[in-house]
């Protein structure tokens, strides 16, 4: 089983976009029995609803999702997923933080499986949903045939 987490400063926005998003595509997949999807945040307000703009962004893109709150990301993460992908370049630098680096190389920023090194930007900040789903889309289905080849699930 595959273990995936998504990580973003809040968990209230692109983290559960990405979470939700991910789960669509291995389920559309018919794989999802070999995966594990969660997100959390490295500064949440442990308890937080999903922000209203992501839940809309979501219903309005037909992706199924369940109302949650925010979570913390926590020290046994890093050994409990295979895949910890942050959403921005500074949620990689506190994951490396938090964890004492990454010795096993399994934080990774989203975009860079779609082939570019950039963020996806934060919705709270832009107020722009539609922008963070295109990028979290695409990040999410570079990871899934990233994941699919690694695993040999092709």
């Amino acid at each position: 089983m595959t273990k995936i987490i998504f990580v973003c400063f809040g968990n209230i926005c692109r983290s559960p976009m990405a979470e939700f998003v991910m789960k669509y595509l291995v389920v559309e997949a018919g794989l999802e029995e070999n995966f594990l999807i969660e997100s959390a945040g490295c500064h949440p307000s442990v308890g937080t609803p999903m922000s209203n703009g992501t839940a809309h962004e979501l219903k309005k893109n037909k992706i199924p999702f369940t109302r949650r709150t925010s979570k913390l990301l926590l020290d046994s993460d890093y050994k409990k997923f295979d895949y910890l992908i942050g959403l921005d370049r500074s949620n990689v630098r506190d994951m490396k933080e938090n964890f004492g680096g990454d010795p096993d190389k399994k934080i990774f920023l989203l975009m860079e499986f779609a082939g570019e090194r950039r963020d996806v930007d934060d919705p709270w900040y832009t107020d722009d949903y539609a922008a963070s789903y295109r990028d979290i889309l695409i990040g999410c289905e570079a990871l899934l045939e990233h994941v699919k080849r690694a695993e040999n699930f092709l």
